[in-house]
């Protein structure tokens, strides 16, 4: 091996290892399907060595999560107080248009993904994962608290409606993306009716649950022995 083949492949900044590792992945997913992709040819194309890829990222999943975490801080740090007064469906609206805007000049990777994804049962625990963990920082930037009794079926509902939307999105080649737009505006109202349904059944059911809560807490916490 050359002297500058090794100083290429030398040591570098783990920071800096990691992003060049993420370029390589998606710049191959643009151009290949997913499942053609090996470890060895990300490690070539980012020209790293494979136990450099090793120390920084255990599989290609674990570099989607990386590039999902990239997503989410693009949108987070361009995050402003702009919309403080907006309703609370015109805020989520907002930032999750600017999580389609950030993920745009990724599109043609994201196809050649989904389009694995869609024929791998076995993917979409993990895709689905990553999806409930970027959502729940955009509900906080657009204000909205995703914990609670109800946080988790919330933040489900919230991946499913982006799943349908970010499908939308893929084949939408408009340049306003107005039938992106018109999904996902479809989509938060949809789940706002939800949570508001929701949250009318726990109001209901708090006073016949409260007995048996106490009972539970007394039981628990030795209340009933002297």
């Amino acid at each position: 091996m050359s002297e500058a083949k090794k100083s290429a492949k030398g040591p570098h900044n783990p920071g800096d290892l990691r992003e060049k590792i993420v370029d390589a992945l998606m710049g191959l997913a643009a151009e290949k399907p997913w499942e053609e992709i090996s470890l060895s040819d990300v490690a070539d194309r980012a020209n790293v060595h494979l136990s450099q890829f090793r120390d920084a990222f255990a599989s290609k999943g674990a570099i989607l999560g990386a590039f999902a975490r990239r997503i989410d801080k693009q949108v987070l740090d361009g995050q402003t107080s702009d919309l403080a007064d907006e309703k609370a469906k015109d805020r989520l609206f907002d930032v999750l248009m600017r999580r389609f805007d950030a993920m745009t000049p990724y599109k043609p990777a994201l196809k050649n993904i989904d389009a694995w994804a869609m024929h791998d049962p076995a993917s979409l625990p993990q895709l689905n994962q990553l999806t409930v963990n970027s959502l729940r920082f955009m509900l906080e930037a657009a204000g909205l608290n995703s914990e609670g009794p109800f946080g988790a079926l919330k933040l489900q509902g919230l991946a499913l409606s982006w799943t349908r939307v970010f499908h939308v999105w893929l084949a939408d080649a408009t340049p306003d993306q107005a039938p992106t737009m018109a999904a996902l505006d479809k989509e938060i109202a949809r789940g706002e009716s939800f949570v508001t349904r929701a949250e009318d059944v726990r109001r209901r059911l708090e006073p016949l649950a409260a007995p048996l809560r106490n009972f539970a807490e007394r039981i628990l916490g030795g209340g009933g022995r002297k």
